[in-house]
């Protein structure tokens, strides 16, 4: 099958949108960066972008992936070489949407190799995959699926506007009570939303702040 090659697949009842089932995938991106979002903020890992969503988020700093044709599929065994080639043996599988896609052909060959697996997903399709943590980060327009609140490592809500503080407290309700819950300023309208993001934190101490660290360093 040529690489051009992408078959959607939707189904009203599960879209989910597979690349030949997750043995290749549109890749947008890769990169050995730090991790600057959430919980492990800091921490060196090797980021695998992939193509492909349709959650839609107008603030979207990513809209590039948004569109799969225009990305190369890419086998994962081509991705899996060149994550075992970088010093840190920690994966963030991003988008995008990486779970319009099965995961599980490409965490299960990381994995084998003493990999840690990072996902940040919407939550909008079905989980797949291994994964030792999972960022997710829940979208109005179009809300995660019941399951995995349940397995959510963290909650990263963006802030964009004052009404989307009850959205968190929303998503907050429904993760399990050792989930880390952040909150996190729209990037564009960071100066303007940091301030009451910070009383809100203040006013409701389970609650943590996030911010794009890597955009004040400067770094993919």
């Amino acid at each position: 099958m040529p690489d051009s090659f992408f078959v959607m697949i939707w189904d009203e009842n599960d879209p989910v949108i597979r690349a030949e089932n997750g043995w290749k995938l549109p890749l947008v991106e890769e990169f050995y960066t730090i991790q600057g979002e959430g919980f492990h903020t800091g921490k060196p890992a090797y980021f695998i972008r992939i193509g492909g969503c349709d959650v839609g988020c107008e603030w979207c700093d990513t809209k590039f992936s948004w569109n799969p044709s225009l990305h190369p599929l890419v086998s994962i065994e081509n991705i899996a070489e060149k994550v075992l080639a970088c010093p840190a043996k920690a994966v963030v599988v991003t988008g995008g949407e990486p779970l319009m896609y099965n995961m599980e052909p490409l965490t299960t060959m990381l994995r084998a190799q003493g990999i840690t697996l990072f996902l940040e997903t919407s939550g909008a399709y079905p989980l797949t995959g291994q994964w030792d943590w999972i960022c997710l980060s829940p979208k109005k327009n179009m809300p995660p699926l019941d399951d995995i609140y349940e397995k959510a490592s963290e909650l990263k809500v963006i802030i964009r506007e004052f009404s989307d503080f009850a959205w968190a407290e929303k998503n907050a309700r429904r993760v399990k009570k050792n989930c880390y819950l952040y909150l996190q300023p729209e990037w564009s309208r960071y100066e303007k939303n940091i301030p009451e993001i910070v009383e809100y934190a203040k006013n409701h101490p389970e609650w943590r702040i996030s911010l794009q660290s890597h955009k004040f360093m400067h770094i993919p």
